[in-house]
């Protein structure tokens, strides 16, 4: 696969050399976290990630502004909206980040806690308010139209099953387990398909659908956070697939932040493209063990990680199994 990147891709400096170091700054952020999974603290293994991907990030070559991050400027030390990273030299890019993505997995040592960012040219990501968002996506390989967040989750679910040629009863939805998505869980139950319910960790189930084969996963459903979902469309947008969400602007106070973010119709529905378009580099490492990706592993003489990086110019994914040896640098 030609690698090589294009035009828009020079002009905004999204290089190749870029995708690799921003592994380093996942790299970082994951093993700092994993270092505090299990011990039932969310919040010293959140901020430990913040730290340590904050350090990494100002590292970079480039002008980055931080537009979906832990929260507001007056909540930092946390890597707030609007935080401006990087050395000050290189290329002016927007950054949707999480540095502990499933912190009370990470809390509890369960499957699927990544430490995740993606890096756009500048004005290429929605800028979602801290709220809900309805999503729906799948992988690629489905014909345009596959999925429609207002169709009932039964012609959701038949439509995927006829586009794979398979039984419904081979299709498998993965939901947030909440109490929110009762009535979800039961329509797609009486379709006959089997659900993976997930703890926390929607980026990651989005993630999974990239490759069903290797994680049974084949579409997403349900209602998470919107932050969460400007990120997995950022994957998407790399390896193909398709998403919609819409924001759940239910009170006044969230209407009037979506519409300070520039938000100006609160009903929209935003597919993949919208909320992630132009050019992008996603990075995710494991904290925990998941479905694509395993968790940091601190052996005698080195720590490992296992990071996917993926790069929409080329469709190029590569998956990074490292070993760093000099393990005081983490």
């Amino acid at each position: 696969m030609n690698d090589k990147p294009n035009t828009g891709s020079r002009r905004a400096g999204l290089t190749r050399e870029l995708s690799l170091e921003l592994a380093r700054v996942t790299e970082r952020a994951a093993v700092s976290a994993a270092r505090l999974r299990g011990r039932g603290d969310e919040k010293a293994a959140d901020q430990a990630a913040v730290d340590a991907m904050r350090s990494e990030l100002n590292r970079l070559a480039i002008r980055g502004t931080v537009v979906i991050g832990e929260g507001e400027r007056d909540e930092a030390p946390m890597l707030y909206i609007g935080e401006e990273v990087g050395s000050g030299t290189g290329p002016e890019v927007d950054i949707a980040l999480d540095p502990l993505e499933g912190t009370t997995i990470c809390a509890k040592n369960l499957p699927n806690s990544l430490a995740v960012i993606a890096i756009a040219e500048k004005g290429a990501l929605l800028n979602a308010p801290d709220v809900y968002m309805e999503k729906i996506a799948v992988g690629p390989g489905y014909p345009a139209g596959i999925i429609d967040i207002d169709a009932s989750p039964e012609d959701n679910i038949n439509a995927v099953a006829k586009a794979k040629g398979v039984p419904v009863t081979e299709i498998a939805a993965c939901i947030l387990d909440r109490p929110r998505h009762s009535a979800l869980i039961e329509a797609v139950r009486a379709t006959g398909a089997a659900i993976r319910l997930i703890g926390d960790g929607d980026v990651a189930g989005v993630i999974d659908t990239s490759a069903p084969e290797e994680t049974g996963i084949d579409i997403y459903m349900g209602i998470g956070g919107a932050p969460e979902g400007v990120l997995a469309a950022s994957a998407l947008r790399c390896v193909g697939g398709q998403m919609q969400g819409r924001l759940v602007l239910d009170t006044d106070e969230k209407l009037a932040r979506a519409e300070r973010m520039g938000i100006a119709d609160p009903k929209k529905v935003y597919s993949h493209l919208e909320m992630a378009h132009g050019e992008v580099i996603f990075a995710a490492t494991g904290v925990t063990d998941g479905n694509m990706i395993g968790g940091v592993r601190f052996m005698r003489n080195y720590i490992q990680t296992e990071t996917i990086v993926m790069r929409s110019s080329s469709k190029t994914v590569r998956e990074i199994k490292a070993r760093h040896q000099d393990m005081d640098k983490f």
